[in-house]
């Protein structure tokens, strides 16, 4: 059969348009859309809501039931987060009780007016009603027909709830800050359900897990409030307050409360803040991205404001280092209890987390990791993140990733430390979950940097962003794309740094002349092996790289300088020792060091380093 050009050329883009999406992640992920219309009483502190939530089952599954998040009902005396934080305080790490020092006891003592609660009024599904049961803070939903794969089904909730005093990220009244409504985990939320089932997690202590969809949300509130939030504001000309486009008169309703409208496209959740004595400052970036600072006006205003000019600075190096980022707009809010990340916006008690938080919303917000299960992507992504970003910031170079290093060693060091795979709320001690999640999680990066070379380790990241935003990666995605990236099997680093708490230590044996060659014997003192570079510098000032590979790799990482470098054959993971040699003598070397990067987190680099 003959083919005309065009057919062949449709046929050729036909096939690239195949190889490309073939090369595409293509699990199925659920989908939301909610509706929801919030009237907010700001005497009582309590509100009621209508939630209309559509929702497609993607999966090859039939789901009999469904579950959801009730949030505020942790903030209750006896509650699941009260009496682990009761139990935490029992138990000492380093100087103190191992307690979150925002919760306490605090929960124990709220009183009928203080404390959080979400009831369900009512809920249907197609129209028809539905059993539920309210399981503290998760709700149970018998449905009375099951949901069909690649179907889809709408629940619409009638619901009233109570803010808590602040505790824990949400609430309000916080006497830090003075700030009102920090209005996170504030709407029943459903569960995720993905490739392993259900995830209806009690909100013990921390960590997240959200289906990705669309959100639009009506909130009704005393006309004096100034809100801000996930999302963009729709009706800026009625609102006002910083929102409204330049030269655009303000026309407010009658009456004494305002409706702020917002709509936010392909997020996991959605967070708002309201308080009379915010101020509000805008900024636009690129591609007229907006970027809002609210803070209270009460505050020092030069700590605050120099948010924007430092958020503005950093966003092209973050787009080049770590993603574009996707959305129209992002929020700094003072409120909340110390620093919480959300989709488009963060609350900040003080302004000195706002790197860190923002840059949750690359690990976070647009990866949407399940945090429970994986916390350790999402925190210590981001703290590898935060100090990078930092380090461009404050105009420096070199090794950026010191406190991590050291929170990781104090980690090992207290003899508390648990796998990485632990799940979030499941850790003996808050101290080691914080250590674990947010320090050697970060070491996870850098030394990947080690081992594949660190411009391999940044075009990894890239291809992280670009490959699963949006779509739940968890570690086994991580490493699969890093081993295509990098063409080393990278497969034992997860067993070993992820899987287990086994430590790097690796020294010097011994050093001796032989035939005019010097020869030296390393030796593995740790568990974990690892690739090694060794670094001879001699008394005329020249220098050697020797570079020893690990045999579990099945490749070489390559060349990071122009230094001379010596490839030896892989050293076996069972060996215990391995002898490398140089031609110049003994008397001609000045220093031998392990690692001279000091990007291998070895536990005891005391026994790294000899100088002749």
């Amino acid at each position: 059969m003959k083919l005309h050009t065009r057919q062949i050329r449709a046929t050729a883009f036909f096939c690239l348009f195949t190889l490309a999406l073939s090369a595409q992640p293509n699990r199925w992920q659920q989908k939301v859309k909610y509706k929801m219309d919030v009237d907010m009483n700001v005497v009582t502190n309590q509100f009621t809501g209508k939630q209309k939530l559509e929702y497609w089952n993607n999966s090859p599954d039939t789901l009999k039931k469904v579950f959801y998040h009730l949030y505020f009902n942790a903030f209750q005396p006896g509650s699941m987060m009260d009496t682990r934080s009761l139990r935490q305080g029992t138990i000492q790490a380093g100087r103190g009780a191992d307690w979150d020092g925002r919760v306490k006891d605090r929960i124990r003592n709220l009183k009928p007016d203080e404390i959080g609660y979400q009831k369900i009024l009512k809920l249907t599904m197609n129209g028809r009603p539905q059993k539920f049961e309210v399981l503290e803070t998760i709700l149970e939903v018998q449905l009375d027909r099951p949901i069909a794969p690649n179907s889809k089904v709408t629940f619409d909730m009638d619901f009233e709830a109570q803010v808590p005093l602040q505790v824990r990220r949400s609430g309000r009244d916080n006497p830090n800050t003075g700030v009102r409504y920090s209005m996170s985990q504030w709407y029943p939320k459903l569960c995720e359900y993905d490739y392993e089932g259900w995830h209806p997690t009690p909100y013990v202590a921390r960590e997240f897990y959200g289906v990705w969809g669309d959100f639009e949300v009506n909130i009704s509130i005393d006309k004096s409030y100034i809100l801000g939030g996930t999302g963009y504001l729709q009706n800026t000309a009625q609102i006002g307050y910083g929102y409204e486009a330049p030269g655009t008169k303000v026309v407010r309703p009658a009456g004494d409360k305002l409706t702020w409208k917002f709509i936010a496209p392909n997020v996991h959740d959605f967070m708002w803040a309201a308080d009379p004595e915010y101020k509000h400052l805008t900024r636009k970036v690129r591609d007229g991205i907006v970027l809002h600072l609210l803070y209270k006006s009460t505050a020092s205003a030069k700590t605050w404001e120099d948010i924007l000019d430092n958020a503005e600075k950093a966003l092209p190096f973050i787009d080049k280092t770590f993603g574009l980022y996707p959305y129209k707009q992002y929020s700094f809010i003072q409120g909340g209890d110390g620093g919480m990340e959300y989709p488009m916006a963060t609350l900040l008690a003080s302004p000195g987390a706002w790197l860190h938080e923002w840059m949750h919303n690359w690990y976070q917000g647009i990866m949407g990791t399940n945090e429970s299960l994986y916390a350790w992507m999402d925190e210590g992504f981001t703290s590898y993140a935060d100090d990078r970003v930092g380090q461009f910031l404050d105009n420096k170079t070199g090794f950026a990733q010191g406190g991590n290093y050291a929170g990781y060693f104090s980690l090992v060091k207290s003899g508390k430390e648990e796998p990485l795979t632990t799940h979030a709320d499941h850790f003996n001690t808050n101290s080691a979950y914080s250590a674990a999640a947010y320090s050697k999680g970060a070491v996870f990066i850098e030394q990947l940097g080690y081992i594949t070379g660190a411009k391999q380790r940044d075009e990894i990241l890239l291809d992280y962003y670009r490959l699963w935003k949006f779509k739940h990666p968890n570690v086994a995605d991580f490493i699969r794309l890093a081993e295509k990236r990098s063409d080393l099997k990278l497969d034992w680093y997860k067993e070993y740094w992820v899987n287990s708490i086994k430590t790097i230590d690796y020294a010097f044996d011994s050093l001796w002349e032989e035939a005019g060659k010097t020869r030296i014997r390393l030796k593995r003192v740790g568990m974990m092996p690892m690739p090694v570079d060794l670094q001879l510098t001699f008394k005329d000032g020249s220098s050697e790289i020797h570079y020893v590979p690990l045999d579990l790799m099945y490749g070489t990482k390559p060349a990071e300088d122009e230094t001379t470098r010596k490839v030896y054959a892989a050293w076996k993971w069972t060996s215990e020792t391995y002898i490398v040699e140089t031609n110049r003598r003994l008397s001609d070397l000045s220093v031998a060091e392990i690692d001279p990067s000091q990007r291998m987190a070895d536990v005891e680099r005391k026994n790294n380093r000899i100088k002749l």
